[in-house]
């Protein structure tokens, strides 16, 4: 049996270059503890390179937005004009700088809508909320994000909480990586049941 004949479902995780390194690689292992495939895909099949965004804790630096260092790489196995979303069971979106770029990806938008008209289970952190925005697809939702990207869900039509996770439907929206331990689970059972109840 090779290993793709043991996964239960797939999920598409969207990145690009400057996209989060722990918004992506906790998700990434944690679904596929759950045995989903997670397949990566960008702007184009290569190699990204993710960045460490935080407050800078030092009181002698005042940064009043976010800093930024460079993170680990990934790579993307497939192109979003590649990408089918047919076959994948849901997605979740990465935070980070990338989601300001790739969000003007025609392909992306066209992903990204797939999943809202079909009910499958979507995961937003962060700035991975200036997407679903983008792709006009949160109005009248009630989601969270980091606190300046609450215009960004407002511009969207959506509703802007301050809380660790919101769930809206297929919806699962949190803050930052910071609240993954109550994002997660919340995701993962959405997930559950589409691939049980609904493939």
């Amino acid at each position: 049996m090779t290993k793709s004949e043991n996964w239960v479902g797939k999920v598409l995780m969207p990145i690009g270059d400057a996209s989060e390194t722990v918004d992506t690689l906790y998700p990434y292992f944690r679904i596929g503890e759950e045995k989903y495939e997670v397949v990566v895909a960008g702007p184009q099949a290569r190699i990204y390179a993710m960045v460490l965004h935080e407050i800078p804790k030092r009181t002698d630096v005042k940064w009043d937005i976010t800093e930024e260092r460079p993170g680990y790489h990934i790579q993307a196995t497939m192109a979003f004009h590649e990408i089918n979303p047919e076959a994948f069971d849901g997605i979740f979106i990465s935070g980070g700088r990338a989601p300001e770029y790739i969000r003007y990806d025609v392909d992306l938008m066209r992903i990204v809508r797939h999943f809202f008209e079909q009910g499958k289970p979507v995961g937003v952190v962060c700035h991975g909320i200036e997407i679903v925005s983008a792709a006009g697809v949160i109005h009248g939702r009630t989601v969270t994000t980091v606190a300046k990207c609450a215009l960004d869900a407002e511009q969207g039509g959506a509703t802007y909480v301050d809380q660790p996770v919101v769930v809206d439907g297929n919806l699962v929206t949190t803050r930052t990586w910071h609240d993954y331990a109550e994002c997660l689970p919340e995701f993962m059972q959405l997930l559950r049941d589409y691939t049980q109840n609904f493939r």
